[in-house]
C-alpha cells in the first residue's frame, strides 16, 4: 500500500507539550523552532528544532504573559515580546531603530529565508510592499498589485495573510497567492497564483496552478515542488513550475500527479503503558503535539507518470533522484527504442551541463584564482548527474546479461546510449564500447562487430584494441582488426608490446611481435614475468620454449645468458615440469 503514497512526514517528528493554560506554544519559522513556555518562563522554557543542535531548555522572571518568544539565527540573542510595543535586547535590554517607513499596513508576511517583509497595503489589501534587508540595511522594492477575482463595491480589504506565502522556488523568490473564485455553478475551481519577485526590477505574475475544486487549502513548498492540501478531502496536490504546458507570459500548469493522502503514520508506544515482553505498538496521535517535516517519495511517482519524458524532466530536479533514475533506465525493456533515446538525452543533457560547468570552472582557476574566485564557483555535482559510469554499472552491464530481452534490442539501447553520448560531444568511455564487443560476440554477432569497427562505429581506443586481440581464438579477424586500431592511434610498436602485456595478452603480444619482426631482439624476461603474472603453467611453458628456440636459432644453445636475467624463471621451470623438460643444446 506504501506505494500509493508519494507525500509522507519525516521520521523524526518533533515532539512538544501541547498548548493549556500554563504552557504557551510558540513557532519561530526563521529557525524552525517550537517554543514551549510554562508560567511565563518562570518553571521553564524548551525550544525544540529539527535536530539536537538547535534545541535548548533554560529559564527566565515571571513577567508577565509571554506574547512572542525567538531566538536569533544561532541562538545567541533570545527577544521575548510580552506587550504589543516592546521587545527585550541583551545589550542594553532595548532594541535600537535604524529607519522608519510611514506606511498604512493591513498586515506583513516576513520571509527569513530570503530576508524580505511583506506587507499589504492599501484599503483592499492588495497592493503589497516587500522591503529587502541586507547587512543591517533595508531597501524598498517596487511594489505590486494582487489581481483579485472581485473589486468589492464599496472597498473594502479583500487579501487576507492566510491566502498569501512567500517561498524560494529553484532558488528564486515568489509570492504565491490562494485565489478562490466567488462560488457559482460555473465557476473555476481554486488557483494558486504565483508572482515572481526578483532583487531588482518589476514583480510579475508569472504562473497559475489549477486546483480544480474549492474549499480550504494549505501550501507548502518541498523540494522546489509546490504542495497543495486540499482539507475536506484529505488529498494534496504537487505542481512542478518547471514542467511548463506552454510558452506563454504566464504559465498554467495541471498538478503533475494524481491527487493523494499524506502516508499514513504511527508512532511506537513505549514507556510504563508499553508491555517489556511485546513489540511497540502504534496508536494513534495528536498532530498538534508534532512538529512534521514533509517529505516526497520518489518511487511511488514512477507507476502515476506514464510520459516517460515528462518523469524524467520531474525526476532530474528533485534532490535524491539518482537511484530512482537508475532503476527507471533499468526497466525499459517495455520501453520503445525512441522512449528509450529521449530518457538518454535527457540524462546526458544534464551530464553535459555539468561538464561544461567543470570545464569553465578548471580553465577560470588555471587563469589565477584571484580573478576568477568572484566569478567562478566550482559547480555543484548533483544526484541529477548520471554519468557514464553510473549508467555501465546500474543499467547496462545488467541489462546486457538478461535473458528475457532481444538480444538485438539488447544491442539497440547499447548503441543508443552510445549515440547520445556522441550527440552531446561527451567522450565515450572505453568500457562501453567494450560492453557492447561482448555482447555481440556473446550472441556470435560477428558481421556486426566487423561493420561496427569497419564504419568507426566504435571508437578507436588501445583498451579495445586489446580486447579484440584476446578475441582472436574466438574470431580470427580480429586480430589484424586490433593491429589495424593501434596503427591508427599511431602507437609506437614497444608500447603496444607493452599495453598487451598489461592486459596479459602475452601471446597477443608475441603474435604481434613476430608480425613486425622484432622477435629476435624483443627482452624475454619481459615475456616470462607477464606469463608468470597469468598464473597459468602451460602458457608459461609456451612462452619459455618460444625463447629456448629463439636461443637455439641465434646461438645454436637453448639456454639463457646470463645478462637476460632469467635465472629465477628457469628454476621456476624446472620445478614444474622437471629438468628434464629443458630443451637440450643442438649437437654437430
Amino acid at each position: 500500500m506504501d506505494e500509493e503514497y508519494y507525500i509522507a512526514l519525516c521520521e523524526d517528528p518533533v515532539q512538544f507539550e501541547n498548548a493549556s493554560s500554563v504552557n504557551n506554544v510558540f513557532f519561530d519559522e526563521a529557525n524552525k523552532q517550537v517554543f514551549a513556555v510554562r508560567s511565563g518562563g518562570a518553571t521553564g522554557v524548551v525550544a525544540k528544532g529539527p535536530d539536537d543542535k538547535s534545541s535548548v531548555a533554560f529559564r527566565m522572571e515571571d513577567k508577565g504573559e509571554v506574547k512572542c518568544i525567538k531566538f536569533s539565527l544561532g541562538n545567541k540573542i533570545l527577544a521575548v515580546q510580552r506587550t504589543p510595543k516592546s521587545v527585550v535586547l541583551p545589550d542594553k535590554r532595548s532594541l535600537k531603530l535604524l529607519k522608519n517607513q510611514s506606511i498604512n499596513v493591513n498586515w506583513y508576511i516576513y520571509s527569513p529565508e530570503t530576508a524580505v517583509l511583506l506587507l499589504s497595503t492599501t484599503v483592499q489589501g492588495n497592493v503589497l510592499q516587500p522591503f529587502a534587508f541586507k547587512n543591517g540595511t533595508m531597501s524598498k522594492m517596487p511594489k505590486f498589485e494582487i489581481e483579485l477575482p472581485v473589486v468589492p463595491k464599496p472597498a473594502k480589504l479583500s487579501l487576507s495573510e492566510r491566502d498569501i506565502a512567500v517561498a524560494t522556488i529553484y532558488g528564486q523568490l515568489y509570492v504565491m497567492y490562494l485565489k478562490h473564485h466567488t462560488r457559482t455553478i460555473n465557476s473555476p475551481g481554486a488557483e494558486v497564483v504565483l508572482y515572481h519577485l526578483p532583487r531588482e526590477g518589476a514583480c510579475k505574475k508569472t504562473n497559475t496552478l489549477k486546483l480544480n475544486t474549492t474549499g480550504k487549502f494549505a501550501l507548502n513548498v518541498v523540494d522546489n515542488l509546490v504542495v497543495v492540501h486540499h482539507q475536506s478531502s484529505l488529498t494534496s496536490f504537487i505542481f512542478d513550475i518547471k514542467l511548463r504546458e506552454s510558452d506563454c507570459a504566464v504559465n498554467v500548469h495541471q498538478p503533475v500527479l494524481p491527487a493523494r493522502s499524506i502516508q499514513p503514520y504511527s508512532i511506537p508506544l513505549t514507556g510504563p503503558t508499553a508491555a517489556p515482553s511485546q513489540a511497540p505498538v502504534p496508536f494513534n496521535f495528536a498532530l498538534y503535539r508534532y512538529l512534521w517535516y514533509l517529505q516526497v517519495r520518489l518511487q511511488p511517482t514512477l507507476n502515476l507518470l506514464p510520459d516517460k519524458g515528462k518523469l524524467m524532466d520531474f525526476l532530474l530536479r528533485r534532490r535524491d533522484c539518482k537511484m530512482v533514475i537508475l532503476s527507471v533506465c533499468s526497466q525499459s525493456k517495455s520501453d520503445s527504442l525512441p522512449v528509450v533515446a529521449t530518457v538518454f538525452d535527457k540524462l546526458n543533457q544534464v551530464y553535459k551541463d555539468y561538464l561544461d560547468a567543470e570545464q569553465s570552472y578548471t580553465v577560470a582557476m588555471e587563469s589565477g584564482p584571484s580573478r576568477s574566485s568572484s566569478l567562478h564557483k566550482r559547480p555543484v555535482r548533483t544526484q541529477a548527474v548520471i554519468d557514464q559510469s553510473d549508467m555501465y554499472t546500474h543499467v547496462l552491464s545488467v541489462f546486457s546479461e538478461r535473458k528475457d530481452v532481444s538480444h538485438k534490442f539488447i544491442i539497440a539501447v547499447l548503441m543508443e546510449y552510445i549515440r547520445s553520448l556522441n550527440q552531446f560531444q561527451i567522450t565515450v568511455q572505453h568500457y562501453l564500447y567494450e560492453l557492447v564487443i561482448k555482447t555481440l560476440v556473446h550472441h556470435n554477432l560477428f558481421y556486426m562487430l566487423h561493420q561496427f569497427l569497419q564504419y568507426h562505429v566504435l571508437s578507436d581506443s588501445k583498451p579495445l584494441a586489446c580486447l579484440l586481440l584476446s578475441l582472436e581464438s574466438t574470431y580470427p579477424p580480429a586480430h589484424q582488426l586490433s593491429l589495424d586500431m593501434l596503427k591508427r592511434l599511431s602507437t609506437a610498436n614497444d608500447e603496444i608490446v607493452e599495453v598487451l602485456l598489461s592486459k596479459q595478452q602475452v601471446l597477443g603480444a608475441l603474435r604481434f611481435v613476430r608480425s613486425v619482426g622484432g622477435h629476435d631482439n624483443v627482452s624475454a624476461r619481459k615475456f616470462l614475468d607477464a606469463a608468470r603474472q597469468t598464473n597459468n603453467s602451460m602458457l608459461f611453458y609456451t612462452i619459455f620454449r618460444f625463447f629456448e628456440q629463439r636461443n637455439l636459432r641465434l646461438r645454436g644453445n637453448p639456454g639463457f645468458n646470463p645478462g637476460e636475467h632469467c635465472e629465477e624463471h628457469v628454476a621456476f621451470f624446472k620445478q614444474i615440469f622437471g629438468e628434464q623438460a629443458l630443451m637440450k643444446p643442438a649437437t654437430v
